[in-house]
């Protein structure tokens, strides 16, 4: 009895044994499996439009800007200048030159004009005395003439010595009638000859006086448009030391000193590769993206696609198009130079399942996933319908499914 007592307590123990055994291997099976799935990165598949996209990279530029230029004026200075890039409106002022030399100027030729007119007012005056004058002298000379000519007449009472006396005076006063004729002609010409001199003058006094004030009104540059004001660099003390301009700096007649451009012009300016060429058109949308400002997201359309491709510096070298899309309302933070990209939506699927790029795996040469299902993860064969640089549009995996990012059996490769 006592050995088979000890046989039965002996196999009792070993039936325990192994059930205890087999419930720890379920046990540890079943954690490991919850583990895994908790371990990798998932996602959810989502249910929406899709966008199929060209990703794009460049920067914002000005569709319109306005150049400003020094005036046509010699020894300018810079007196004032807006903050550089302050944003001005049209009409408000940007520079401001030193007018002190101009303004001692515009007296002295404003001088000069009240002397011409003076000068020239007595002269004029002068030609009218001297035309009365000459007149009067005419007068006289053709009455003496008159009285010879009636001293001359036929008469029995008068002697012949007393007529050839007449006929003298007669032609004396004639001879004094033409000298008289040619002292008024000559009287008249020299005064219309300095009166004309004296004219030229006036008007080039009044011409120096007007050119005074023209370069005096041109001493204020104002904005020819609304936009940010950005100074060009001053090379004047040589291309090592360039600056922007300051106050103070002496510029020369029809120098580049600024640039504004039109902030409501925008467009991004970006590069399409060659191979994305024929999947983009003119009207196509865009959605614009800044650098600077990773939370806005501006949209907008495709307005210009240059015709020739240009060729990289990289090695190997690329080839690439330049787009251009306007941008349909742009944020008064944004400013040309800013770097951004551009993704360019070439087709829409408006009801479809999307997810993770890095979720879709390739098992005998076709695309599957991993769901998640109860810890484990199960592999499904699925259909891609459409791709973007971070999604991709498939079929084959319902919406809300959790989806792995990473591949689950090498991850229990590694383990």
């Amino acid at each position: 009895m006592n050995a088979l007592g000890r046989s039965i307590r002996a196999l009792i123990w070993l039936a325990g044994l192994v059930a205890l055994s087999a419930a720890g291997w379920v046990g540890v099976n079943k954690y490991r499996g919850t583990q895994t799935a908790g371990e990798l990165p998932v996602a959810q598949a989502r249910e929406g439009e899709f966008l199929a996209i060209i990703r794009s990279r460049g920067e914002l530029r000005a569709g319109r800007s306005a150049q400003i230029y020094a005036p046509i004026v010699p020894n300018l200075r810079i007196a004032w200048l807006a903050a550089n890039g302050e944003v001005v409106e049209k009409g408000e002022p940007v520079i401001r030159f030193d007018s002190s030399t101009a303004q001692q100027q515009l007296v002295q030729k404003e001088a000069q004009l009240k002397q011409s007119e003076a000068t020239l007012d007595q002269a004029v005056a002068q030609a009218r005395i001297t035309a009365d004058h000459d007149q009067s002298d005419m007068i006289d000379a053709r009455y003496n003439v008159e009285k010879s000519r009636l001293g001359t007449a036929a008469n029995e009472f008068v002697g012949r010595i007393q007529a050839e006396q007449a006929r003298i005076d007669l032609g004396v006063a004639e001879q004094r009638l033409n000298v008289q004729e040619a002292n008024i002609a000559l009287h008249a010409a020299s005064d219309a000859s300095r009166i004309a001199s004296l004219t030229r003058q006036r008007d080039q006094a009044k011409a120096d006086v007007e050119l005074t004030k023209s370069r005096i009104a041109q001493m204020e540059i104002q904005a020819p448009l609304g936009g940010v004001v950005v100074f060009a660099s001053n090379y004047n003390q040589g291309p090592l030391n360039a600056k922007p301009f300051k106050v103070g700096d002496n510029v020369f007649s029809g120098m580049n000193l600024a640039e504004i451009p039109d902030m409501a012009s925008l467009v991004m300016d970006a590069k399409v590769e060659e191979i994305d060429r024929g999947r983009i058109g003119l009207g196509k949308d865009v959605r614009v993206h800044v650098d600077a400002l990773p939370e806005l997201q501006i949209q907008a359309k495709i307005t210009q696609i240059s015709p020739l491709a240009e060729l990289s510096n990289d090695y190997p070298p690329t080839r690439s198009f330049r787009a251009y899309a306007a941008l349909e309302s742009p944020d008064p933070r944004l400013r040309p130079g800013m770097n951004g990209g551009m993704d360019i939506v070439i087709n829409r699927l408006p009801k479809a399942i999307s997810i993770p790029a890095k979720a879709v795996f390739t098992r005998n040469g076709k695309p599957v996933v991993f769901v998640a299902e109860r810890g484990t993860y199960r592999q499904a064969v699925v259909q891609l319908l459409a791709r973007n640089p971070d999604e991709v549009a498939v079929s084959g995996v319902p919406a809300g499914a959790t989806v792995a990012l990473a591949d689950p059996e090498k991850k229990e490769a590694k383990k």
